[in-house]
């Protein structure tokens, strides 16, 4: 045997020897001393397990959170769907009562129609309508049908009729051309269309006023009636501001007639002159 492992073996029984020959008072202190030495570690080794079990418990609880809310997500957007349907419906709902009660006040036989197309490269100039020669609207060269908005304020007049579909000229035209007048005063003047883009809110111009007129912000516009191309008294717009050029005098008019979300439209059929 090598010198080691005997020496090895010798403290080893010296220490069995030991252990045996104490007194049970001194194994209770060695007993203790262990337990206290070991504790920190066994505590320690709880902490942690405690940790773990709290960590796990809580990444089970994100991913139940997580789905809750990825539903509380899905109804939220489902309930934005509803609600913007219920909006749509409200403000048709509002057109056609609307719509309704200017067809039983207005003093002109009238048509109700739909509007059903907006095209971006004629923006401001034309719409088209649900309505046609179907509907009795027939080519008349003595007059043409004049269309009005809801409010009963001046849209345009029909251009085209094909059988189930009308193209409407807008006053909001460059083309267009509305004899008018100044509410309250003896001016009368040419409403004509300006070119707007796409999305901006069109604008009007009521030409040749007297360079001396006196006209202020609000005060309101209407057809007069001459030529017999449009019925008198139809609300056409307010002035904005007035110009006084080399010739003659300028005003820009807001239209009476929002047409950026014109949906229906009402057709005079009965002539000016009528």
């Amino acid at each position: 045997m090598k010198p080691l492992n005997f020496l090895a073996l010798i403290l080893f029984v010296a220490g069995l020897v030991w252990v045996f020959t104490l007194s049970e008072k001194s194994v209770r202190h060695i007993q203790r001393s262990y337990y206290s030495a070991i504790s920190p570690l066994i505590s320690k080794g709880s902490e942690t397990e405690a940790f773990a079990n709290k960590f796990l418990e809580e990444v089970e609880h994100s991913a139940d959170l997580e789905k809750r809310v990825e539903q509380v997500i899905e109804e939220r957007d489902r309930f934005k769907l509803i609600a913007g349907r219920v909006r749509e419906l409200e403000a048709e709902n509002n057109q056609l009562r609307n719509a309704l009660d200017f067809k039983k006040k207005t003093q002109f036989d009238v048509v109700a129609a739909r509007v059903i197309r907006k095209q971006p490269q004629m923006w401001g100039k034309t719409i088209e309508i649900d309505r046609g020669t179907d509907d009795g609207f027939e080519a008349d060269p003595e007059f043409d049908l004049c269309v009005l908005a809801s409010n009963g304020g001046l849209v345009g007049r029909l251009q085209l009729s094909g059988e189930q579909i009308s193209s409407v000229l807008l006053i909001t035209d460059e083309i267009s051309q509305v004899s008018a007048e100044v509410e309250g005063t003896s001016e009368v003047g040419i409403i004509v269309g300006r070119q707007t883009t796409f999305g901006q809110t069109p604008r009007l111009r009521l030409r040749y006023l007297s360079k001396t007129a006196i006209l202020q912000k609000g005060m309101k516009v209407y057809t007069d009636g001459r030529g017999k191309l449009f019925p008198p008294n139809i609300p056409i717009g307010t002035i904005e501001d007035f110009e006084v050029g080399p010739v003659y005098g300028e005003a820009e008019i807001k239209p009476a007639v929002d047409f950026t979300n014109l949906k229906n439209v009402f057709v005079i059929t009965d002539s000016p002159g009528d």
